[in-house]
């Protein structure tokens, strides 16, 4: 039998809720304190909070060997992918997007968020000086009207729904004067996602986001990102008022197809299980999931599993992946498996990952790599947006 190792903390941490596990950077364990702090481990904000931890107590916990060899492969892997990551950063900070031809802040944000997603911070540890370059590199090409796009494709709103996404969860781990640098960038991005929410729209597409800042109709995919940086922007105190949280989440709630219990792209839209863990996702990120849509939504999924031929594949296990563990542990432990070993199988000898499908593939392997980090750590807890 094997043993992990967790952690029971005390209540006189004032409520603040508390994630422990293995960094697979440096194989020890490191803390971050979330809801209302986002300090890093070596911030003085984490000291006062250690210094109030009453009682630790480790309590070995018997795990299934099968899982636990999965995990340590998982580990593994996730070590390899952020070498390879590294690797790729070009000399001005950002990551690039092959279809682009060049670096743009989309890519440059996963590639981000894939560091922090494993418990690596920007102001210590070994990928410190390359996380600051490419959020450095994001807030530099913010344009005037707060759009975080470095490079003009069909659809420019992905690349601000990511980039205001990872503005969101990585502005409490900097230091002045990065801190208010990267808050002001966020504030601006905020406010025009709330702006392109606004836009006049009929009654199946209001509530949602589509590719530009002025469309007049929304689908599920680019409304996915504007919702999760919302709520992350809400979270840390950015001003984000309620209602349009609501309008959105009905919006996504339109999308659901009620003779499968799967989601689409648009209302009326066919279900597929890249849509259905998009729409889960965006729901759980906004504690407005119903019992009913939470087990519709895994008979879906249990049902589907996700291929890598399956267009999309990486975009889909990425939301799959992050709604399947916030359904809860029953319903991970049966799509888990599904999900990490097909995609621990497609991992590359030099660390990264390659689309199969025609229409990923043009994206080139910083984005495939970063949405399978994403993925396989999800249950490291570091990013709060994905926290059950």
């Amino acid at each position: 039998m094997t043993y992990r190792f967790c952690i029971l903390h005390s209540l006189a941490l004032g409520g603040r809720g508390w994630s422990a596990s293995r960094s697979p950077g440096d194989g020890r364990a490191r803390f971050r304190g979330f809801a209302q702090s986002g300090s890093s481990p070596g911030h003085p904000a984490f000291q006062w909070r250690w210094s109030c931890l009453v009682a630790v107590l480790f309590v070995a916990v018997p795990l299934d060997s099968c899982a636990d060899e999965r995990d340590d492969k998982l580990d593994r892997a996730v070590v390899r992918a952020l070498d390879y990551l590294v690797t790729k950063q070009r000399p001005s900070g950002g990551w690039e997007v092959d279809a682009f031809g060049g670096e743009a802040t989309s890519a440059t944000s996963l590639a981000v968020m894939a560091f922090l997603a494993a418990g690596h911070v920007p102001e210590e540890g070994p990928y410190a000086p390359a996380l600051k370059r490419g959020i450095q590199y994001v807030i530099e090409h913010q344009q005037a009207d707060g759009l975080l796009v470095s490079r003009q494709g069909h659809g420019p709103m992905y690349c601000h729904g990511i980039s205001t996404l990872m503005l969101a969860e990585v502005c409490g781990m900097l230091e002045e004067p990065e801190a208010t640098a990267c808050r002001e960038a966020l504030e601006k991005s905020v406010r025009l996602i709330l702006t392109a929410q606004n836009v006049a729209k009929d009654f199946n597409n209001m509530g949602g986001w589509r590719y530009t800042t002025n469309s007049r109709d929304s689908d599920l995919s680019v409304t996915g990102w504007q919702l999760l940086a919302l709520r992350s922007a809400k979270n840390i105190g950015c001003d984000v008022p309620a209602e349009n949280i609501d309008e959105a989440v009905a919006y996504v709630r339109r999308c659901a197809q009620g003779t499968t219990g799967g989601f689409g792209y648009q209302p009326s839209s066919g279900s597929s299980p890249v849509l259905t863990g998009t729409g889960l996702t965006a729901l759980q990120a906004c504690a407005a999931q119903t019992a009913e849509e939470s087990s519709r939504g895994t008979a879906y999924l249990k049902q589907r599993v996700i291929h890598p031929k399956d267009p999309w594949y990486f975009y889909g296990v990425y939301y799959c992946s992050v709604s399947g563990y916030k359904l809860g542990d029953d319903a991970w432990q049966e799509l888990k498996p599904g999900l990490f070993d097909t995609l621990l199988a497609q991992q590359q000898n030099d660390g990264g990952w390659r689309a199969e499908n025609g229409n990923e593939r043009p994206f080139g392997t910083t984005y495939s790599t970063a949405m399978a980090v994403l993925a396989l750590s999800v249950e490291y807890g570091y990013l709060p947006i994905y926290q059950r």
